[in-house]
C-alpha cells in the first residue's frame, strides 16, 4: 500500500510537527509528509522541515485580503505537492468552511485538552482555573466549529498541585508527540472510519484501565 501523503500546517515552533516527522521517517510508517505550510515566516518548523528534506512554505495570512482567500492559496500549494490529508500542528489560524469543504474528514487537529473541554485558546489554564485532576490532548477529524469534530485519539495527564500553565502544558506535550504519530497511522492504515460525529477504529484495543489521581492512600 502507498503512503499516505501528508501535509502539516504549522504556525510556530512545531513539536507536534516533529513528532510526525520522526515518526514518518521509520521504515515501515504508512504515511509521508510531503509538504510543510506555515502562515508565519519566521516559523521555527519550516526549518525543522527542511532539515528532514520535506518541501517548506510560508504563506503569510497577512497578505491576503481575506480568510478564504489565504486558505485558496494554501489549497493549491498543498494540491501542488500531492497532499491527501492535512495535519494542524499548532497552526493558529480558523480554517474558512470553504476549506474544510475542499478536504471533508481529511484534516486533523490536536488539541491540548481532553475534548469536549476547555476549547479555545489556554486551555491548560482554563483547566486549572476549572480544578480538573486530569487532564490531555485530543486528536480530532476537523469540522467548523473551533476544536469540534469526532475524536480519534486521546492521552490523559495527571493535574498536579503545583502545576502552572506552562508544567502543565509540557507534561500534556510529551502526551502529544506520542499520540498524534498514533492517530495517523491509523488514519494511514485505513483503520479510522467516521460514522457522523464519532469515529470508529478498526482493530483498536482500547484499555479498560482506570487511572485515578488523587488514589486514596
Amino acid at each position: 500500500m502507498a503512503a499516505l501523503k501528508v501535509g502539516v500546517l504549522i504556525s510556530g515552533r512545531g513539536s507536534n510537527l516533529q513528532a510526525l516527522l520522526d515518526a514518518a521517517a521509520a521504515p515501515g510508517f504508512p504515511a509521508k509528509i510531503v509538504a510543510v505550510v506555515s502562515n508565519k515566516a519566521d516559523a521555527g518548523g519550516l526549518e525543522r522541515a527542511k532539515r528532514a528534506g520535506v518541501p517548506a512554505f510560508a504563506i503569510p495570512h497577512k497578505d491576503y485580503k481575506d480568510r478564504e482567500s489565504f486558505d485558496r492559496a494554501v489549497d493549491a500549494c498543498l494540491r501542488e505537492h500531492g497532499v491527501e490529508f492535512i495535519c494542524l500542528a499548532g497552526f493558529m489560524r480558523l480554517l474558512s468552511d470553504w476549506f474544510i469543504g475542499q478536504w471533508a474528514d481529511r484534516i486533523v487537529n490536536i488539541h491540548p485538552s481532553l475534548l469536549p473541554s476547555f476549547k479555545g485558546l489556554h486551555p491548560q489554564a482554563q483547566a486549572l482555573a476549572a480544578g480538573v485532576r486530569l487532564s490531555g490532548c485530543t486528536v480530532h477529524i476537523v469540522r467548523p466549529e473551533l476544536d469540534s469534530g469526532p475524536i480519534i485519539v486521546q492521552a490523559a495527564v495527571p493535574v498536579m498541585p503545583d502545576d502552572t500553565p506552562e508544567t502543565l502544558e509540557a507534561r500534556i506535550l510529551t502526551a502529544e508527540h506520542r499520540c498524534y504519530p498514533l492517530a495517523l497511522r491509523l488514519i494511514a492504515e485505513k483503520r479510522v472510519h467516521v460514522e457522523g460525529d464519532v469515529v470508529r477504529v478498526d482493530g483498536a484495543a482500547p484499555s479498560a484501565d482506570a487511572l485515578f489521581h488523587p488514589k486514596a492512600v
